[in-house]
């Protein structure tokens, strides 16, 4: 055997041999995505040849119901050189990782206006943009609402909510009793979302208000729980999402608890109005205190890097769709759909959850999430269920980047950076949030921001977006909506070269008409900090 002939037959043992050991594995509808899964922990745990180059579970096109979430964990991590992927097959996201649909609400009365629709396509209970009644009274002794006397049936009704708008927040009250004083009803209120409600201050419904009474309706809901969770990644490195879809998930804590927040769609835990001695040594004027709950998400990363989700589909899920909770860094989320979500799409960095209280300082929470990359994403129609969330939110973070995602369709915000109202240092720094597209926001509650900022962040940019101004919100109950809203004690970053206009009619997401550049006094300030730099 000649040398050349030896050195062919080498060559093509070593070819045959990688192609055997590659770590691919198959999953057909009926079969289990969890299996799948322990097959490639097995073969890490016994460094069997096939990890060489990475594992790829490649899941081919159905519908797989997850009776419980697919658990990652630190014995899943890939390397750098041996990733885990977890792919659809094909490209139309027909590989579908599902839970049970979300639950669906009858909105009793106001009734909606006959032959409305929404101007995207939508499940049947969306937004109520026309169809909301006045808040007559709210009173904090009694712990009632007192609104116009319902029709007959509606007074009869079991199992109904009331849905309060409260300017930048949503508050759902299970309706314990009605009582009927002529032409005006007092409502009371089950627990504990009676007490939240009542005894924090902040927000509440606004009653003689700078444009009139808050709004409210009244629902009845599917009294089911649903699964929530589909997938928790907690202490997996190295993993990869892409070309499967996310679709279908529940959000039970209403049924069980209603829901009272603070803003952003974090629901209290507890919260109470400092009475005596207002005030606490890092703020002389404070007088709330109150401690949040992280709302519930359909996909959950956390004590994790290097988790990417590339072409991944998210969709009618009824909480966050996507979440990156604490301790991760080096995360990408690039090219993703998220459409027809509930709560907020993309959410990641610490917002001083309990058992922290929120109005505090913190230094130590900006480390624990860093270097995420969100770009190139659409997310579409999110806060549909609960209107004080968000498209993107990052709370405590730093040497983030929010880039070329096109945000569009929200109730509240689109993309909001900060957390704290603060403008000491909290060891947030260094983000951007660049080239992004928002428009049609704020369709229901105020005090928002195409791209809205909080507390101190050195060395963060704002630059090169293209951001609609409000959209005239029917129920708003005062003017605060801005393109650009710097909240509470913002400072730090450089504002430059961003874009206002006109929203084209037609398909939502095309670029704005008549763009002019964002001056600088029309950009929301709210106690800014010094180190604003603004560029045109």
């Amino acid at each position: 055997m000649t040398a050349l002939m030896k050195h062919l037959l080498t060559c093509l043992l070593a070819l045959y041999t990688c192609h055997a050991f590659a770590g691919d594995i198959m999953v057909r509808e009926g079969e289990s995505i969890h299996d799948a899964l322990r097959q490639a922990r097995e073969w890490r745990r016994t460094n069997d040849p096939r990890c060489v180059g990475g594992i790829t579970i490649t899941i081919e096109e159905g519908r797989y119901y997850m009776s419980e979430p697919l658990f990652l964990r630190p014995e899943d991590s890939g390397t750098k050189e041996s990733p885990l992927v977890i792919r659809g097959l094909g490209k139309n996201h027909q590989s579908v990782i599902c839970g049970d649909a979300r639950q669906r609400h009858t909105q009793m009365w106001p009734l909606k206006e006959q032959g409305y629709s929404y101007p995207i396509k939508k499940h049947d209970d969306g937004l109520p943009m026309k169809g909301m009644e006045r808040i007559l009274d709210f009173n904090t002794t009694d712990r009632t609402i007192t609104i116009p006397t319902p029709p007959q049936n509606v007074l009869q009704t079991k199992n109904l909510e009331m849905v309060v708008h409260q300017r930048w927040a949503i508050a759902i009250l299970r309706v314990k009793d009605m009582k009927v004083e002529g032409d005006k009803t007092v409502v009371s209120f089950m627990e504990p979302e009676s007490r939240l409600e009542f005894e924090h201050p902040w927000p509440q419904p606004v009653i003689g208000g700078e444009k009139g009474n808050s709004s409210f309706l009244l629902r009845t809901t599917e009294q089911r729980d649903g699964i929530e969770q589909l997938v928790i990644v907690d202490g997996a490195n190295y993993v990869r999402f892409e070309g499967i879809t996310f679709k279908h998930t529940c959000w039970n804590r209403p049924l069980h608890k209603g829901h009272v927040t603070l803003q952003g769609g974090f629901p209290l835990v507890d919260a109470y109005k400092l009475k005596e001695n207002p005030g606490l040594p890092w703020d002389k004027n404070l007088e709330n205190q109150a401690w949040i709950e992280r709302p519930v998400s359909a996909v959950t990363v956390r004590n994790a890097h290097h988790v990417d989700f590339h072409s991944v589909l998210f969709e009618n899920l009824a909480a966050t769709a996507l979440d990156f909770v604490d301790n991760v860094s080096d995360c990408v989320v690039q090219k993703c759909t998220f459409g027809n979500i509930g709560g907020t799409a993309i959410m990641g960095g610490s917002f001083a959850e309990s058992p922290r209280e929120v109005h505090r300082p913190y230094t130590d929470l900006a480390k624990r999430c860093q270097r995420l990359t969100i770009k190139e994403n659409f997310v579409v129609d999110a806060a549909n269920e609960d209107w004080g969330a968000v498209g993107i939110a990052l709370g405590y973070v730093r040497h983030c980047t929010i880039s070329k995602n096109h945000v569009f369709f929200l109730s509240y915000s689109g993309i909001c950076v900060g957390w704290g109202w603060t403008p000491l240092n909290t060891g947030m720094e260094n983000n951007r949030i660049e080239g992004n597209n928002v428009s049609n926001y704020a369709r229901q509650l105020y005090d928002a921001g195409g791209i809205y900022t909080l507390s101190n962040q050195p060395g963060s940019v704002i630059s090169g977006n293209k951001v609609s101004r409000p959209y005239p919100a029917p129920y708003a109950t005062n003017d605060r909506g801005f393109c650009i809203y710097l909240d509470a004690r913002t400072d730090g970053f450089t504002i430059e070269n961003n874009y206002t206009g006109d929203i084209a009619p037609g398909i939502a997401g095309r670029p704005l008409t008549n763009q002019r550049p964002i001056r600088r006094d029309e950009i929301g300030d709210n106690h800014p900090g010094p180190n604003i730099i603004f560029k045109q």
